[in-house]
């Protein structure tokens, strides 16, 4: 049994000690302070007499019943604290709730025969349930308040909102009338100096006529007219109909318009691309006035000249109006905003580029996952092409992009990483990373896409896979076995070796990033390449990044748009559909679209024909704009550098992506003497059209990978243009290198020849001073230039006068011969000079 002080069973019981003590002694036991021990016994004692005292006897009666009330007072500002006529209510809420005691129906139970602990515990717990229900209570009626409150609060603002837009119309109208008051008063004004004017100019003409006649009375009206008088006659009322009606066209024919006090100031819309002409119309000036402008500013311009929206901007402030930059693209934004996917969700394939450097074995890998051959069909070993597969593992369904790993293809596989979820870097064991390796991650870290290396080639024997995991990891590209969060494969794709467990990395890194695309809608990609096939037209190859594309759907890919005719996969079978991350060729488009394009399929042929051809109209009038400044600058650059040779390039490819590769290689190689100038690239076999601007601007046809027709192949003879076909993209680099190079100003390197020491000096009368010297180093020749040092420092450049051996002339003397040497223009030749002979060695130049 536990030992339980007075303070202690005071406190259970919820009373003060000191009542507890003073009960305890009327009940006749005696405690002398708080800290005094209480048993069970003295406890049953002093339950019983509190029972008695209370009239209840030795049984416990609880009430069945307890009655909760509440009142509450809160206040409401009704018109809120903008307005002056604010008023405050008092709200009072009062509450009342009966609650049935749970224990009432419970028997009554005996004092004799219950323990006072038990009762303790049985009346704190009906206490503390009670207060757990009022609480319940209490909170309940707390947030029905604050529902209330908020609820009124909401009414006050939505009445003071009206209140201020009633305030604000009001204003307005004032406002307006104000201004029309204004504008009358002007009117008037203008009116009454008008007739007073016209009043003087009558008068004075009036005097002449001899004024003061009947019906000439000038006294102008209210309104600065003149007032009618009308003689009254035999027929007054008929002349005073028709003297009412001139009256009234007299009065009509005085208009009262106003010149304008202060300058009109009009919102002009301004387009990407505008002329002179339509920009003046819509600032309703002259077309001369803006060119003035433009002159004024240190730019010459034509009516018809097109100008950005930056220039024309500046022009409309300049003639004191506000600039609206339009939104060119409205019309695109309104077609992609229809095509919002929306619906169900479902599980898709990883897009997966593999990137690294030139043979390192990507297509290699690719290769044997895809159990083909892919890279012996490549010019030259090498991957020229993005190539888009879709290969069905064990693991599950993978989209595989090949992008090439020449420096030359950098855009191309800058353009894959965009549209791709998991980038694979392979890194060859023995090479380790490599300049393109470099690029390759930098492009990964720009697109925000999560990396997994490849370690290939393991089964050579100077493999170091180890190696690569510490240049990486210099490359911030730290392995996940090193506390990083890049995954490492160690593959081979000569023997398959952990082809399986890069499957496997690829498949859980898809997990990880959960992609997911909207099946049941329109379909939505990229395009990754295109070119123009003999036979079948334009041919893009589309990564179907979410939705479902269909043979039959109107598909919108950048200025082109069309209807798709047929789709095949990678391995030419014909598809009626294809779902997300599903790489297909398309046929049926207008045109070959830019590879990187987006590709949309749009509800009808209309709505893409009208964007494609804004597309199109835009991309034509921001190149010409382009096209004239940047003849212009230069044309200042020639001005200022001097003459610059210039190679004029023509390119055509068989896909978009090699003519932009060899486009920008070639551009690059431009230096200050030599610039490359690529007039155009296209796609597509070399035609007449060609061949003509190739002949109008003198430069050189480049074919990649296709041929001249027959119209341009005899145009071709006839007029001699240097045509060269290339299918590999060294080579054309490599070509295009050597012709520039026979364009460079040579360099001259001097090589000296002999070196004669001066032992004595003799005075002729006819020839000057004659050096007697000793040729100890090569050989000293007549015509070549000479140098004088002394003291190992140059002190005259020239030309040698004459050469003589004893009496004779010579041509030549060899080392160890004595000569005598005679100097050009020179006389302070001393003994102990040396005389250096030289010549000048053309050196061709090389980029």
């Amino acid at each position: 049994m536990s030992q339980v002080t007075i303070a202690q069973f005071a406190e259970v019981v919820k009373i003060p000690a000191d009542r507890l003590l003073e009960q305890l002694a009327n009940a006749g036991v005696t405690k002398n302070s708080i800290e005094d021990i209480i048993s069970d016994e003295e406890k049953r004692n002093l339950l019983g007499f509190l029972r008695q005292s209370h009239g209840t006897g030795n049984r416990v009666t609880p009430k069945a019943k307890v009655t909760l009330k509440r009142k509450s007072t809160s206040t409401l500002k009704m018109g809120g604290a903008r307005t002056s006529g604010a008023k405050s209510v008092n709200v009072e809420v009062r509450k009342k709730r009966t609650l049935n005691r749970p224990n009432s129906a419970a028997p009554v139970v005996a004092a004799s025969t219950t323990p006072l602990s038990e009762a303790d515990e049985q009346v704190r717990a009906t206490r503390q349930n009670r207060e757990e229900e009022e609480q319940k209570l209490l909170q309940q009626d707390e947030e029905r308040r604050q529902h209330q409150l908020k609820k009124n609060e909401e009414e006050v603002r939505v009445k003071e909102e009206a209140e201020r837009r009633q305030e604000e119309e009001i204003k307005r109208k004032t406002r307006e009338s104000e201004e029309r008051r204004l504008l009358d008063e002007q009117a008037r004004q203008v009116a009454e100096k008008a007739a007073a004017k016209k009043r003087e100019e009558e008068k004075a003409g009036g005097d002449k006529r001899g004024a003061g006649k009947r019906g000439d009375n000038k006294q102008p009206t209210r309104y600065g007219r003149k007032e009618l008088h009308v003689a009254k006659g035999k027929s007054g009322r008929k002349n005073q109909k028709r003297n009412s009606r001139r009256h009234k066209v007299e009065i009509e024919s005085e208009h009262g318009f106003t010149k304008p006090t202060a300058p009109v100031t009009i919102e002009v819309q301004v387009p990407e691309t505008i002329t002179i002409g339509d920009l003046a119309q819509k600032m309703s000036t002259k077309a001369a006035e803006l060119i003035k402008v433009m002159m004024n500013l240190g730019t010459m311009a034509t009516i018809n000249q097109m100008i950005d929206q930056e220039t024309a901007a500046l022009l409309v402030e300049e003639m004191g109006h506000k600039a609206v930059l339009m939104k060119e693209n409205a019309l695109e934004d309104e077609l992609l905003a229809d095509e919002e996917h929306q619906g169900e969700r479902k599980q898709r394939a990883p897009v997966v580029t593999i990137m690294g450097h030139v043979d390192h074995g990507k297509t290699s890998l690719l290769d044997h996952i895809r159990e083909t051959r892919i890279t012996q069909g490549e010019a030259g070993g090498i991957t020229q092409h993005i190539g888009a597969y879709r290969v069905t593992t064990k693991k599950g369904d993978i989209a595989f992009l090949d992008t090439p790993g020449h420096a030359a293809f950098t855009a191309m596989r800058a353009r894959g990483a965009k549209v791709t979820d998991i980038v694979v870097l392979v890194v060859a064991a023995d090479d380790g990373v490599m300049p393109q390796t470099e690029e390759a991650i930098q492009h990964a870290k720009a697109a925000k896409v999560p990396l997994i290396v490849a370690v290939n080639k393991i089964d050579k024997p100077d493999a170091d896979p180890d190696r690569v995991k510490t240049e990486l990891a210099g490359k911030e590209v730290v392995p996940d076995d090193w506390g990083g969060d890049v995954m490492f494969a160690n593959v081979s794709a000569h023997t398959g070796e952990g082809v399986d467990g890069l499957l496997d990395a690829i498949l859980l890194q898809a997990e990880l990033l959960e992609l997911t695309a909207v099946a049941d809608a329109a379909a939505k990609g990229n395009v990754v390449e295109s070119r123009i096939d003999k036979g079948r037209g334009a041919v893009a190859t589309v990564m179907v990044q979410s939705g479902t594309l269909r043979k039959g759907d109107i598909l919108l890919a950048g200025r082109e748009y069309g209807r798709v005719r047929a789709m095949t996969n990678e391995h030419g079978e014909q598809l009626s559909e294809a779902g997300s991350s599903t790489p297909v060729e398309i046929l049926g488009l207008s045109g070959v679209p830019e590879a990187g394009e987006e590709a949309v399929v749009v509800p009808s042929e209309r709505k893409a024909r009208e964007v494609a051809n804004f597309r199109q109209g835009k991309y034509r009038d921001v190149r010409l704009a382009q096209q004239k400044q940047a003849s212009l600058d230069r044309m200042f650059e020639q001005m200022q550098e001097g003459q610059v040779s210039t190679v004029n390039i023509l390119i055509k490819a068989d896909v978009n992506g090699s003519a932009e590769a060899l486009s920008d290689s070639l551009n690059k190689l431009t230096t200050e003497e030599v610039k490359v100038n690529v007039i155009s690239s296209g796609v597509g076999g070399i035609n007449e059209s060609d061949a003509n601007l190739a002949i109008a601007s003198n430069a050189i046809v480049i074919g990649f990978n296709v041929r001249a027709d027959s119209s341009a192949k005899k145009l071709i003879e006839a007029e001699g243009i240097d045509l060269h076909y290339y299918s590999v993209i060294y080579d054309a680099i490599e070509e295009v290198k050597r012709a520039m190079e026979g364009m460079l100003s040579p360099d001259f390197k001097e090589e000296i020849i002999g070196l004669a020491e001066v032992r004595d000096v003799f005075r002729s009368p006819k020839l000057g001073a004659i050096a007697g010297c000793m040729v100890s180093e090569g050989t000293i020749k007549r015509n070549n230039p000479i140098r004088v040092l002394r003291d190992n420092i140059v002190i005259y450049e020239g030309e040698l006068e004459s050469l003589r051996r004893f009496k004779d002339d010579v041509s030549e003397v060899r080392a160890g011969t004595e000569c005598g040497i005679g100097v050009k223009n020179y006389n302070d030749v001393r003994e102990g000079d040396q005389i250096e002979v030289f010549e000048r060695i053309e050196v061709s130049r090389t980029l």
